[in-house]
């Protein structure tokens, strides 16, 4: 058995059934001989974005796999590593190598040398007999603690090496750890004695599926829930109890009843500073639960520090609330307070929910979305810029794993690769990436990957010609060169690609114009809708959140 046939049979016992990437990489003909199928992108970042969602789809259990030539192919992936490594989101790339005598002389890329401050390992496989070995110690980070992008590389000279005789890998163990019992009696002491505790829920529920624990910790002491942009879907928008994701635009009751807590207790997040996270207030007292000890205290002081899984944490916390909270607490007072503050909010935007203006308002369009899917059944995402602070105050999640929200790092174009890496993990949902011209114009070329291995998504995208985001930092060199103006028929490029699309200009057409693209993807064609909307700029991240 040669290296590559080794590093197959490894990706198989390790559940690898598809392998994303771009040639040229041994790995294609290996994986494919191997049965895994092999999906080979037209862009290596947006190949890598779609190995990014299926690990997120699966809450780490499955993760992506991406290949890539050596040099140049592995320069083109940077950007979305860097993203995935801010997400902590674990997958495993295998990039090419140059020959071990050039490995290390410059100008040539070596992995191990340039990709250690954005992954979680980076190894270079350095002899067939230690293939074993190397990807033994990958996929353990991978499936164990935070996780990260996992590298390995293989040198072109590895790849026809012998892999050991008595080859014999076996998947590797997965574990988890739980916090101090010490530390889990404090905070559930301060979780019961709280007057106004509020829950904020970040990524780590979803990789430990910790959501009935989340939602019976929540109605037990009829605490309000809000949730980091990558929390959200972890608790149902729906509930009486929930307030809405946070980020740089929000629902008015995330900032309120946070403003308004005495304690406040996240669980599975960071608590990182970020202009797409929730600043916290000050003057509270926060309990830290996360799996990582490095992000405690990092940003803000906690007076009581959970490590561990959040699934764990949450079963240890309700264990130790049995008996001090006998029975729970009125959740319906407490949602009729959440509602006070929901329903006048909303009330205010409904003009732009419901608008008949032209060109129409993005929310218009957002609006109908939600009217027109099964809510149960759909994966969407937003895109970097407007699409992100658009979308995420008025999209009500219900069920885990049906948002993807992004944004510590914020790269235009991320959204297309995360719905067709979603659809290609669950193809039974409906997977949505919401978008505007800007972010197209850096990946969208992969419109023809989704049509060539029809990869069925609807792709909502937002036009007004502008870098909107940008025209209240660039007034000079829009008004004097328009240098934030940008343009395109961008349903007639998804159609040369092979796609189904739409142009959509008036407000009274966006229902049926949905209605047709779901209707499409049920017959396997991948969706743009195109639609032609006004210049909202910054509204919805400075008003949202008041």
């Amino acid at each position: 058995m040669k290296t590559g046939d080794a590093i197959a049979e490894i990706l198989k016992r390790e559940g690898v059934d598809t392998m994303i990437g771009y040639p040229v990489n041994r790995m294609f003909e290996t994986a494919a001989a191997a049965k895994i199928k092999p999906i080979v992108v037209r862009q290596e970042r947006t190949g890598v974005h779609m190995a990014d969602a299926m690990s997120r789809m699966s809450s780490g259990k499955k993760p992506g796999v991406f290949v890539m030539q050596h040099g140049p192919g592995v320069e083109n992936t940077l950007g979305a590593i860097a993203q995935a490594y801010s997400e902590s989101v674990p997958m495993l790339l295998i990039p090419g190598g140059y020959d071990r005598k050039l490995a290390h002389v410059d100008p040539n890329f070596s992995s191990p040398k340039s990709m250690g401050t954005f992954t979680k390992s980076v190894e270079q496989l350095t002899s067939g007999a230690d293939v074993s070995n190397v990807f033994r110690r990958a996929f353990t980070q991978l499936r164990n603690g935070r996780g990260g992008p996992c590298v390995v590389e293989v040198p072109r000279d590895v790849w026809g090496e012998d892999a050991p005789e008595n080859f014999d890998y076996k998947p590797v163990v997965a574990t988890r750890y739980g916090p101090d019992p010490l530390a889990v009696r404090e905070a559930a002491e301060m979780l019961a004695g709280a007057k106004r505790l509020v829950i904020y829920a970040g990524h780590g529920v979803h990789y430990a599926k910790a959501w009935p624990q989340l939602r019976a910790l929540a109605e037990l002491l009829a605490a309000p829930v809000c949730t980091s942009l990558e929390g959200k879907s972890s608790f149902p928008e729906n509930h009486p109890l929930a307030l809405g994701s946070g980020g740089a635009a929000m629902p008015r009751a995330v900032r309120h009843f946070l403003d308004a807590a005495d304690v406040i207790f996240g669980v599975g997040c960071s608590f990182g500073e970020t202009a797409f996270g929730v600043t916290m207030p000050k003057g509270k007292k926060i309990i830290h639960a996360t799996l990582d000890p490095k992000h405690l205290n990092k940003d803000i002081e906690a007076v009581v520090g959970l490590v561990g899984d959040a699934a764990l944490t949450l079963d240890a916390l309700l264990e130790d609330l049995r008996d001090r909270v006998k029975t729970s607490r009125d959740v319906g007072a407490k949602a009729v307070e959440i509602a006070a503050v929901r329903d006048p909010w909303l009330a205010q935007w409904r003009h732009k929910l419901d608008s008949a203006e032209k060109p129409m308002t993005p929310y218009r369009v957002i609006a109908e979305l939600h009217r027109a899917v099964d809510i149960d059944n759909v994966v969407i995402t937003h895109d970097a810029g407007s699409p992100r602070d658009q979308l995420s105050p008025f999209w009500v999640s219900t069920t885990p794993l049906s948002y993807i929200g992004w944004g510590k790092t914020t790269q235009l174009g991320y959204g297309l690769g995360l719905a067709m890496g979603a659809k290609l993990a669950h193809p039974e949902k409906l997977c949505v990436n919401v978008w505007g011209d800007a972010a197209i114009g850096f990946t969208g070329m992969d419109f023809e990957t989704a049509a060539r291995y029809r990869i069925p998504i609807l792709s909502i995208l937002f036009n007004n010609y502008s870098m909107a985001c940008e025209l209240d930092i660039m007034p000079v060199s829009t008004r004097d060169y328009r240098a934030t103006d940008i343009s395109g028929n961008y349903a007639d490029f998804a159609r040369a690609l092979g796609c189904y699309a739409e142009r959509v200009t008036e407000p009274g057409e966006i229902a049926a114009a949905i209605k047709r693209g779901i209707q499409k993807t049920k017959e396997g064609h991948p969706v743009l809708l195109e639609f032609i909307t006004s210049l909202e700029k910054e509204q919805s991240r400075m008003t949202a959140r008041a």
